[in-house]
């Protein structure tokens, strides 16, 4: 235990006295939270500060039925603009939610025509259906109100639609939530975990990797090998050095991401914590096979820099992961990464409990067994 403590302090020390991991353990960290902060935190949409959702209606000539349908619109948390047709000028963004209607919709009610409604949105996939159940609805509350107004008001017009508008409610319906809404990770609270977990791997993939491989090649491992220092002593203490690495950049994180950037951890401080130690042990597992399978320093440091980023990428480090494209959505279920920030978001931004982690925490445990057996194996002295 003696010799695989020693082992790991003199990596750690000699590690930290290099200024290219001081940068990234210290200087790099904030800016990219502050950087990716706040160019995620436009990716929210929806409502927000009681807010309706902006919404552009196209009706040619839609006569007294605009106004019961914007009635319904707002009543679902929309804010309807209404257009003859759309029309942008010179450099104007087109609109990113639009609801269509057939020209002159009143008269082809008036005359028992059927009116096409067409909506289109450029929302992410979560929000899109959560709009899409709103805009039903408040077209279907419209049929309702035209079958009502022709059955009990008279012939279907203006007058007799508010008569129904102002008809005392004899039904009233007790809504509450089914379970708590999932709103889309964004700002800092996308951020911050993101380029901690990012910044964990890209630290340990190279600095941990190419310091093996310069050790291997200047003669440092050959002389352990001389020494009453077992190989199972060396390797563990390497491991160990670059777990304490690992945890390092993790406490620094959590520090800059709690005191400059507010950062709420959510109920579950403590199984995020292990979440990040888990990956912690992960990043340390894959360094040091890195470091074994490398041949050169400059292998390793292009390897450790192409996986991180990539892993990055495809694990939702850097954006929400609802906002990309399906096959990504996919791919970040199978990558450690991906773990690591579907844990992280269940416990703080979805606030899923503790018990919904423990998959991902198994998964980690095996993937760091996994890395750090291959690791053991190829483990050579020169």
């Amino acid at each position: 235990m003696r010799n695989t403590l020693f082992i790991a302090w003199s990596d750690v020390r000699a590690q930290l006295r290099e200024g290219s991991t001081l940068l990234w353990l210290l200087v790099m960290p904030p800016i990219f939270f502050y950087f990716i902060g706040t160019v995620t935190s436009g990716f929210s949409s929806g409502i927000s500060g009681g807010q309706g959702t902006p919404l552009t209606v196209i009706a040619e000539n839609p006569g007294f039925m605009q106004d019961q349908v914007e009635r319904r619109l707002v009543a679902n948390d929309f804010a309807p603009t209404w257009v003859e047709a759309l029309e942008t000028a010179e450099g104007e963004a087109a609109p990113t939610r639009t609801l269509t209607f057939d020209a002159a919709m009143s008269d082809k009610l008036l005359a028992d025509e059927a009116v096409k409604a067409t909506y289109d949105t450029e929302a992410n996939a979560l929000s899109r259906e959560f709009e899409e159940i709103r805009i039903q609805r408040s077209l279907y509350t419209v049929l309702a109100d035209v079958i009502v107004a022709d059955a009990t008001a008279g012939p279907l017009s203006e007058e007799a639609l508010q008569t129904v508008n102002d008809a005392p409610r004899v039904w009233q319906l007790d809504v509450s939530t089914a379970g708590q809404r999932k709103k889309i990770p964004t700002g800092f609270e996308q951020a911050v975990p993101g380029i901690l977990v990012m910044f964990t791997l890209l630290v340990l993939l190279t600095t941990s990797g190419t310091t093996l491989v310069q050790e291997r090649m200047q003669g440092l491992l050959r002389r352990l090998a001389s020494t009453p220092i077992s190989r199972a002593e060396v390797i563990a203490g390497k491991w160990e050095g670059r777990m304490a690495l690992a945890a390092i950049q993790v406490t620094v994180a959590l520090a800059f991401g709690t005191f400059l950037f507010n950062m709420d951890w959510g109920p579950d401080v403590a199984m995020v914590i292990l979440v990040l130690a888990v990956w912690a042990g992960f990043c340390a597992s894959a360094g040091l096979w890195l470091g074994t399978v490398a041949k050169t320093e400059a292998q390793a440091a292009g390897l450790g820099v192409l996986a991180a980023n990539l892993l990055a990428a495809l694990g939702g480090c850097w954006w929400p992961i609802e906002v990309t494209p399906e096959w990504m959505q996919m791919i970040q279920k199978t990558i450690p990464t991906g773990w690591t920030m579907d844990a992280l978001h269940k416990l703080i931004s979805f606030q899923a409990g503790a018990a919904s982690v423990i998959p991902n925490v198994l998964l980690l445990i095996a993937g760091a067994v996994v890395f750090g057996v291959l690791a053991a194996r190829r483990f050579r002295y020169e």
